[in-house]
Order: structure tokens, then sequence, then C-alpha cells
């Protein structure tokens, strides 16, 4: 009987691929298969970014400089839990977790510190940020415009991806509704004030992380993409403008060949969605992505083996055509970054870029009879699922049914059950494995920085016109309850020193908070 073998999304692999597909599409032309460029990374490279952000915004400022001295292209920012779900560092919730997981940031005053000796109009950052990625997003032009900066040149890009929060992980605020105005709020402003800011990344990241397939990351994040759409539409946003600064967030796992067909499906999937809801430029039908590697495959016994699983994956995102990456630290399983892991995995990506010949042609794969076959089966598997969102309402509906969460945590226990059944090898875990583990040397935040960002936003209370702040306050908590766009008044409270505490808690009075 003949072996069966299947990627996790459940595509079988033939032993042999013989047959040619017609193709007979070119980079840079719609659907975009080969790639959204004609020349891709034989004139520019993507950009190597490294996410890091914690403890306190000094420490995070010293790590952003030490990467920009060791060749990062682009910054890209991770928050502390209470930051995420809009807390100030000194609310009851924020005990244990300022600075843990991320940067803590409560005001200006630790935005400017972040940010102390980078020029924003001379660098690209990537915030990963979402129920309060409008917060976060009026900080960084606030500062911008301290710095004196064109705010028609600033470029970056804000998460802001709430839907992916309510499927997969967990840090929303606010109910669903409310949360899409906020994001078509972001849209608007930004196609005004910040053209080249990207106001959203679609993220198929932590729907992967939180157990999802390939196939189910591509349909879930592709269904979600279309329901921005949608909201952007409904509100009388051009797609035409709007969707020229939608971009996408994909997970690298460890199936060089599913994840770089994954890749190749998702631009030509996206191609279509957009033409179908009327875009007609070429640039707002484009998927543009950045990538991560999956820390989700990250392993605590032997480590090292990190490097490697952190390397194929890099190999994938880059011959599938990602616009920027960020490659993990080999210790990410049992801590924050070291330094030297962190080096570590940006010199994989510098590796990868100028010394493997992978940037050398466009879209390297392309014409493999077995990737030209997994991009199509990965594609009809996707829009199957995607079909039986639309049938459910779209992705918002589908979502609240629980139809995607509970997709997501099926696969996640079938490839659990398949680890410890020995299905699936996983080295040094389930295989190879060393009778003497010892970790490395792992990174510890000290929790006395809860008292310090205490002691620093009771300083900024005590000097900042608390009058002028109230008056802030409440202009937010009147336009919720009506359709005036709320970022002009939300980087007027930021400019006047209200927290980010403050302006959630503004908004919560208002919608309330979101029960699960």
């Amino acid at each position: 009987m003949e072996k069966i073998i299947q990627t996790d999304s459940g595509i079988t692999i033939d032993p042999l691929y013989t047959q040619p597909i017609p193709m007979n599409e070119q980079p840079g032309v719609y659907p975009f298969t080969r790639g959204i460029h004609a020349s891709m990374y034989r004139d520019k490279l993507w950009t190597m970014r490294q996410y890091a952000g914690f403890s306190t915004a000094e420490e995070s400022n010293k790590r952003y400089h030490y990467l920009l001295s060791q060749g990062v292209m682009g910054l890209s920012v991770a928050f502390d839990l209470p930051t995420q779900i809009g807390y100030d560092s000194d609310h009851a919730m924020s005990e244990g977790e300022v600075g843990k997981v991320g940067v803590a940031i409560d005001s200006l005053d630790d935005m400017e510190i972040l940010f102390k000796g980078i020029s924003l109009e001379q660098i690209s950052t990537s915030m990963t940020i979402n129920a309060t990625g409008f917060i976060l997003l009026a900080l960084y032009i606030a500062l911008a415009k301290k710095q004196g900066a064109d705010l028609k040149k600033i470029s970056g890009t804000i998460q802001n991806d709430i839907l992916k929060e309510y499927a997969a992980r967990g840090t929303f605020i606010y109910p669903p509704k409310p949360s899409m105005r906020l994001i078509t709020d972001i849209f608007d402003y930004c196609s005004r004030e910040v053209p080249k800011w990207n106001t959203i990344s679609i993220s198929g990241y932590h729907i992967r992380e939180a157990g999802a397939n390939a196939v189910q990351e591509l349909a879930f994040t592709l269904s979600n993409g279309k329901a921005y759409l949608k909201a952007a539409l409904e509100k009388g946003l051009d797609i035409n403008v709007f969707a020229k600064r939608l971009s996408f967030f994909f997970n690298a796992h460890n199936h060089l060949f599913e994840e770089v067909a994954k890749f190749r499906a998702a631009r030509r999937m996206w191609a279509h969605i957009t033409k179908e809801l009327g875009a007609t430029d070429p640039k707002a039908q484009m998927l543009r992505f950045h990538t991560q590697t999956g820390g989700s495959t990250l392993t605590a016994q032997q480590p090292h083996n990190n490097i490697v699983r952190v390397a194929v994956q890099t190999l994938a995102a880059t011959m599938g055509g990602t616009q920027s990456l960020h490659t993990n630290g080999y210790d990410e399983a049992l801590s924050l970054p070291t330094e030297e892991a962190a080096r570590i995995a940006l010199r994989t990506q510098q590796i990868i870029g100028y010394e493997s010949g992978v940037a050398d042609t466009v879209d390297p794969l392309a014409g493999s009879y077995y990737v030209e076959a997994l991009t199509n089966e990965v594609e009809s598997k996707a829009w199957d699922l995607i079909h039986k969102i639309d049938a459910m309402g779209g992705a918002v509906s589908a979502i609240e049914q629980g139809f995607v969460q509970d997709e997501i945590a099926r696969s996640a226990y079938q490839y659990q059950q398949q680890v410890e059944n020995n299905e699936k090898v996983i080295v040094g875990v389930n295989k190879f494995v060393a009778a003497d583990n010892q970790p490395p040397e792992v990174f510890r935040i000290d929790d006395s920085i809860r008292q310090m960002q205490s002691d620093r936003l009771q300083a900024l209370r005590a000097r900042r016109d608390n009058e002028a702040a109230s008056q802030c306050l409440q202009r937010i908590r009147e336009a919720a309850q009506t359709t005036e766009n709320l970022m002009p008044l939300v980087v007027n409270a930021v400019e006047n020193y209200c927290t980010l505490g403050e302006i959630a808690d503004a908004l919560r009075q208002v919608w309330g908070e979101y029960k699960a």
C-alpha cells in the first residue's frame, strides 16, 4: 500500500509531480501570484524588521538603537499587555504585567522617550497594537508633529485588526460594531492626513499561532480583510484610495513548500476579492504583506534547533515574496529574546538576503510542478472556507457564531494529538530527545518598573493642564455617540497629555466592554 503523506492542512502530497500547470501570469501584474513587483528583490530586498519592546521606554529605545546599528531597516514595536487592552500602568488590572511582553506606553511622555534620537520621518515603524491602535497611532502622529516631521512623509503600520482578536488572540476591549467604527475612522483620517501610513495589517499570524493550519490562516485572514473592505465601502470611502494602505501579516511555518504556496495563493485571491468589490487601481488590488516566523513552532527543548527552524521559515517567506520580515529569536519559547538571540535572528535574514541567491530571481519556485499544484490546492480549499463564511453573513457573523473559533480549536487539537501520538515528528521533543537539556540564559523583566511608570504618571498628571485634559476626554465621549471621526479628537487629547487608559476609559463609558 502506498504511503499517504499530507500537510497539516490535509492536502495530500503526490510522490511525484510531472504535469506542468498552465500559467501565463507575470509578476507585478494582476492577479500578482508571482509577486507584486516586476523585479521583486533584484532591485530592493524586503524590509528586515526585528520585533522588539520590553520594560520601559528607555530600555526599549536602547534596543532599537542597537538593532539599527546592526542593519535593521525598520522598527517593529511590541507593547505590554496593559497597553494593548487600554490600562495605564498604575491601574489595578496592570499588576504583574507592566513591561513584561512588550514596552509600557502610557502617554506622549513615554512615546518621546521610546523614539529618542530616532527621526520618524526617516524610519518605517510597525506597531503590533489592535484595540488601542487608534491611541498609539495618535501618539505617533503627535510625536512626529513635535519632531517637525512632514506627516505626508511618515510611514509605518498599525496592526489594528480587531476581528482576529475576537477569534484567536483576545486583546479586545469594545464590542465588534464600535471597534469596526474605530477602524474605518482610521482609514478615513489617514487617507487625508497620513497618506503613506498602512492603516491596518490584517493578521493571519495570530490565527495560526492559536492553532489554525495554513488553509485556515489564509481563509480566515482574507475573510476578515473582506469584512474591512465592506465596512469602509458602507461608510462611503473609495476602495481605490483606502485599499492601497491595507497590508497583511502572515505566519511562516515549517512546511517550506506549503507556506510558499500559501503566500502565492493569497495574492491571487485578494486580487480577485478587491476586483469583485470594485477596485480598479492595480495598487488597490495588490496584497502587500509582512511575515513573522512561527513562534508556536519554537521549542523550549534544545532551543538552538530553533535557529534552523527560523532559517527554513525565512526561506519560505522570501521565496513566497514577502515585503517585510521579522525573524524570531531562538530562545523565545523561554523568554523575550536576549540581545544575542535577536542578533542571530537578524543575521539569518541578512545571510539569506545577501548570500543564498533567493533574491536573484523573481518567484524562484515558479514553474515547479509541485509548488504550482500546491498553490492551486491551497487556494481551492481556502475558497471553500470563505464561501462557508460568506453564507453565514461574513467574518463578523462567523466569529459571533463561534464558527472560526471552533475551526481553529479543532485544528489545534488534531495537531497536538499527532505530536503526542508521534505521528508528527518534532525534533528534540518527541524524537531525538537529549537527556541533558540545559536552557540558555533567559531575559528577565524586573517588576519594579510598574512603580517607575506609576511615578511618571503621577508627575505627568501633576504638571499637565488637567482642565484641558478633561475637556478633551469629554469631547471624545460626546463624539463616540455620533458619527464624527474620532481620530482628530484623540490626537488632540494625547497632545494635551491625556493618558492611554483615560482615553480607553472614555470610550468604555459610552460603548461598554465586549464579553466573549
